[in-house]
């Protein structure tokens, strides 16, 4: 299986990006599935319903979200309707949506997508370690799924990468997000599982995590409420890990980064 995965997509100039390229760039990389992080593509807090419907539109199968997952309130009930679009699976019991979705592909192929959240620096939620375990143990790879990506949205290296080799061999990716600076550390665990502490963001590089650079700046000088932040709105360039798996064992093969467009270098995998 041929598997994209982009980073968190900021704001408008993320949005576009993301909606012209994508047709594309599936077609190019011959992908099967897409999975993208859109919990930044409202203004840069949250994801709208009708930008959600518009990413699907262009080719992605499947979205997760992050601790912005609640900040368009409009969210909620639409992720009770469309199951393709997965918040952090750990968080408590009762919360609306769900932290997983197996995408069936055309051909009968099955992928599982997995959302979770960090606890380093970020809120205090359930057990991230545990919620992926119980749910790759509901579907083993390689047997009911041919392949598994688990999305980290999490602030800490450290705990993204004791995620990845925890569950070596057991998903075929397991990717970081919600930094917004891709990491050029991706490679194939030593169990099979391809790995990347952060993908990145799809959004304007010219400016300090995706926002405009005045205002973000200001906070770290004076420590005081100030202008209300906003998505840069330059060209964005897109982020992300893609890889390919074997269909009997659900193992990464082959994995290279991605960074298109924008002000980066720009990197396409070679497979």
């Amino acid at each position: 299986m041929r598997i994209l995965f982009l980073g968190d997509v900021v704001g408008r100039s993320g949005r576009d990006a993301l909606t012209e390229r994508l047709p594309a760039l599936r077609a190019e990389l011959r992908a099967d599935l897409v999975v993208v992080n859109g919990e930044n593509a409202s203004h840069g807090f949250g994801l709208a319903p009708e930008m959600a419907r518009a990413f699907f539109l262009a080719g992605c199968d499947v979205i997760t979200l992050g601790n912005h997952a609640w900040d368009r309130k409009e969210i909620i009930p639409y992720l009770e309707v469309e199951h393709r679009v997965i918040r952090p699976i750990n968080f408590p019991p009762g919360t609306p949506g769900r932290g997983a979705f197996v995408a069936v592909l055309d051909d009968g192929r099955k992928a599982l997508v997995i959302n979770v959240m960090g606890r380093l620096f970020m809120d205090a939620l359930d057990d991230p370690f545990r919620a992926v375990q119980a749910e790759l143990q509901k579907h083993p790879l390689g047997r009911s799924v041919q392949a598994a990506v688990v999305d980290v949205h999490a602030e800490a290296s450290s705990e993204k990468q004791a995620m990845g080799h925890s569950f070596d061999g057991l998903a075929s990716l397991v990717v970081g997000t919600h930094t917004h600076a891709p990491t050029a550390d991706h490679q194939i665990l030593p169990g099979g599982t391809a790995y990347m502490t952060d993908a990145g963001m799809c959004g304007d590089y010219d400016s300090i995590i995706g926002m405009q650079k005045g205002a973000a700046a200001l906070r770290f000088w004076k420590k005081v409420p100030g202008e209300k932040l906003a998505p840069a709105e330059g060209e964005a360039t897109l982020c992300g890990v893609f890889l390919e798996t074997d269909d009997a064992t659900g193992l990464a093969r082959q994995v290279g980064a991605l960074r298109l467009g924008g002000r980066l270098s720009q990197v396409m995998p070679g497979f």
